[in-house]
């Protein structure tokens, strides 16, 4: 972390640093994997494979099994996270794969140069001023033509929640909560092209709606 990070990303990778080992027993494998997100998960790894071999980053990959699944598939893939700790469990469960430290707001990434980003619960952690610059960010380093595979959970009576313990560990962890329209409005200001818009209703112990955007870079 340097002086001009964020302060959200601090206490994101500072929360998800002390809750790293609990989280990745719970949600490390592939078998944990929703079944409609495996799917969706599969379809964008032939959707970028047609584009051809520019790489792939899953951003916020946390124990890696979405890295995982896509390299399984054929994607050249790598995992950003920024938690030090999510990344060393990922490297130590997948080290044939590349995991670095990273942010969202800024990415180490030269302009126009992934076909794709896998961005599955993460930007729940970028506050609402925050989120058009992580769009942009995005746009920024996608090839014309890239696809963004975006996943969030939607709660209809709250848009925010805030974490003080989880696992048992003391923490500070900030979750926002936006509905499919805000997001795509968003998306579409920072120069990306809706593809599709899926809406997932709760199941089993899920208690929020899951919404799956698919957008594209023009080009």
């Amino acid at each position: 972390m340097t002086a001009e990070t964020p302060d959200f990303i601090r206490a994101t990778s500072a929360a998800y640093d002390t809750i790293a080992d609990d989280y990745a027993e719970q949600c490390a494998d592939w078998a944990g994997i929703h079944t409609f997100d495996r799917a969706l998960i599969s379809g964008f790894a032939e959707l970028v494979k047609e584009r051809g071999r520019e790489p792939v980053a899953d951003v916020g990959s946390g124990p890696g099994a979405v890295t995982a699944r896509l390299h399984a598939l054929g994607v050249p893939v790598f995992g950003v996270d920024v938690s030090a700790r999510m990344v060393a469990k990922a490297r130590q469960t997948y080290p044939e794969l590349r995991f670095h430290v990273g942010s969202m707001t800024a990415l180490d990434l030269p302009d126009g140069t992934l076909g794709g980003i896998a961005a599955l619960y993460s930007v729940i952690h970028v506050p609402d001023d925050r989120l058009p610059g992580v769009f942009q960010e995005f746009r920024r380093v996608l090839a014309p033509g890239g696809y963004l595979l975006l996943a969030f959970q939607y709660d209809e009576d709250s848009d925010h929640l805030h974490l003080d313990e989880r696992f048992g560990h003391a923490i500070s962890l900030d979750y926002y909560w936006r509905g499919p329209e805000d997001v795509v409005e968003l998306l579409t200001a920072a120069g990306l092209q809706l593809h599709s818009r899926t809406v997932r209703e709760p199941q089993g112990q899920e208690k929020l709606r899951r919404v799956y955007l698919l957008a594209r870079k023009d080009g």
